[in-house]
C-alpha cells in the first residue's frame, strides 16, 4: 500500500483482525454486487469505503422516484438514468481509488457464468426468487461464496453460503426451487426505509469477513431482523443431501 492508502485505512489497520495484511486482501479482490436497489444501495458504498478494489454492479433498473425513500446512492438527479450507472457515480465519489464495473442487464445464467470466473463473493441483492435461485446455481457451479439478503416490509432475512465449505447449505437446501413460493414486491407490500440499509450494511460486512478471513460468517446460520420491535433471531440451516443443486 502507497502513504494515501495507508491512510486512508488507518481505522482498519488498527484492527488486528484486519491489519494490513486483511486490507491487501480488500484491495486485491472483485466483489459483485447483483441488484442496485435497496441493498445494494446500502452494500455497495461500504464495501468501496473500505477498499475492495474492484466492485462489479449488475442492475437493469432506471431510477424512479418512489426508489429515493431508500436507496441512498440515487438522488433526483439520477432519475431515469440507469441505476448502475447512478450507483458508479456514488461509489467514485466515496472512494475515487477503486475500479467501478457497471452492467445494464438481467442476471442471465451466461452473463453470471462469465463474471464469475474473475469474482471472488457475490452479494446476492435482488428481489425474486428466480432470480436467487439462478444466481445461488451459479455460485454453486463455481465454487463462489454467496452473501444473500432480503427485506420486505418490516422483514429482514441474512444468511452466506459458501460451496467451498462442505457443510455449507446453498440456498436451494433452504428454499427448494420445486417449491413455490408467493412473489412479492416492495411495490406491493410496501418496505421500511432503514430495513435495506440494516440488511445491505450487514451483507457488506458478511463479504469483508470472508474476503479477510476473520470471525464466524453466517454460515450455517440465518439472521432474521423483526425492524417492528427491533428484534433479531437466528436459526441453523443445515445442508441437505439431496439438495438438487449442491447435493449432485
Amino acid at each position: 500500500m502507497n502513504d494515501e492508502q495507508l491512510l486512508r485505512y488507518s481505522r482498519h489497520l488498527l484492527l488486528e483482525e484486519i491489519d494490513i495484511t486483511g486490507q491487501e486482501k480488500l484491495l486485491a479482490a472483485h466483489v459483485l454486487v447483483i441488484g442496485a436497489g435497496g441493498l445494494g444501495c446500502a452494500a455497495a458504498p461500504y464495501l468501496a469505503a473500505s477498499g475492495v478494489g474492484q466492485i462489479t454492479l449488475v442492475d437493469h433498473d432506471q431510477v424512479e422516484l418512489t426508489n429515493l425513500q431508500r436507496q441512498i446512492m440515487h438522488s433526483l438527479q439520477s432519475i431515469g438514468k440507469s441505476k448502475v450507472e447512478s450507483g458508479k457515480q456514488f461509489l467514485q465519489q466515496v472512494n475515487p481509488t477503486i475500479k467501478v464495473n457497471t452492467i445494464h442487464a438481467k442476471a442471465s445464467e451466461t452473463l453470471l457464468n462469465t463474471l464469475l470466473l474473475t469474482v471472488d463473493i457475490v452479494l446476492d441483492c435482488t428481489d425474486n426468487f428466480s432470480t436467487r435461485h439462478l444466481i445461488n446455481a451459479i455460485c454453486v457451479k463455481h465454487q463462489t461464496p454467496l452473501v444473500s439478503g432480503s427485506a420486505l416490509r418490516f422483514d429482514g432475512q441474512l444468511s452466506v453460503f459458501d460451496p467451498r465449505n462442505s457443510a455449507s447449505p446453498c440456498y436451494a437446501c433452504i428454499f427448494p426451487p420445486d417449491e413455490k413460493f408467493e412473489e412479492v414486491s416492495c411495490a406491493s407490500m410496501g418496505i421500511f426505509a432503514p430495513l435495506v440499509g440494516i440488511i445491505g450494511t450487514m451483507q457488506a460486512a458478511q463479504a469483508l469477513q470472508i474476503l479477510i478471513g476473520f470471525g464466524e460468517p453466517l454460515i450455517g446460520r440465518m439472521l432474521l431482523w423483526n425492524a417492528r420491535n427491533t428484534q433479531v433471531d437466528e436459526i441453523g440451516v443445515a445442508r441437505n443431501p439431496k439438495c438438487p443443486v449442491c447435493g449432485k
